[in-house]
């Protein structure tokens, strides 16, 4: 099934970067906004910068994010240390594909992590990347509209 993650789990911190490094990995797209921050925040938490630090010894990361507001993007970027990109439109893989390839990279050597089965996710499996599936960084504050929408997202990855 084209929308099921190839992992899927609770947090970024429960991704085995080493596996997949050890499977020739290269590069880490990251969704942005509830997937390694807070909606619309601007501000990574600190273990995700940890985070973020500790692969850059290892691998390429970038984010690469549908969110459209040119300020926003650049806010985050200025606080950033890898690339972040925005208006990727995805589930589209045509950004993502134009960014790898700039960077000598392939598609099977790409991991896209994200929050969304619709959109990162599709977007990933579009591109020939390997994806991890994290659930939404703020899931225990978010409205109930949008927890219910996110379950019903969630339904169309169940074999």
């Amino acid at each position: 099934m084209i929308l099921k993650p190839d992992y899927n789990v609770v947090s970024l911190f429960d991704i085995n970067y080493n596996e997949l490094g050890q499977n020739g990995v290269k590069i880490f797209l990251f969704d942005l906004d509830s997937t390694v921050m807070p909606s619309k925040s601007g501000k990574y938490p600190d273990n995700v910068l940890s985070l973020f630090e500790s692969l850059s010894k290892s691998f390429k990361i970038a984010i690469i994010s549908n969110n459209k507001n040119k300020n926003y993007i650049e806010k985050v970027q200025a606080i950033s240390n890898f690339p972040v990109i925005g208006s990727a439109n995805k589930p589209s893989p045509k950004v993502m594909k134009e960014f790898i390839t700039s960077l000598e990279i392939k598609p099977q050597e790409t991991v896209v992590v994200g929050d969304r089965p619709l959109t990162d996710i599709l977007a990933g499996k579009l591109l020939g990347a390997k994806t991890v599936l994290v659930d939404s960084i703020t899931k225990d504050i978010e409205n109930k509209p949008t927890r219910f929408v996110r379950k019903l997202e969630r339904l169309t990855i169940r074999k």
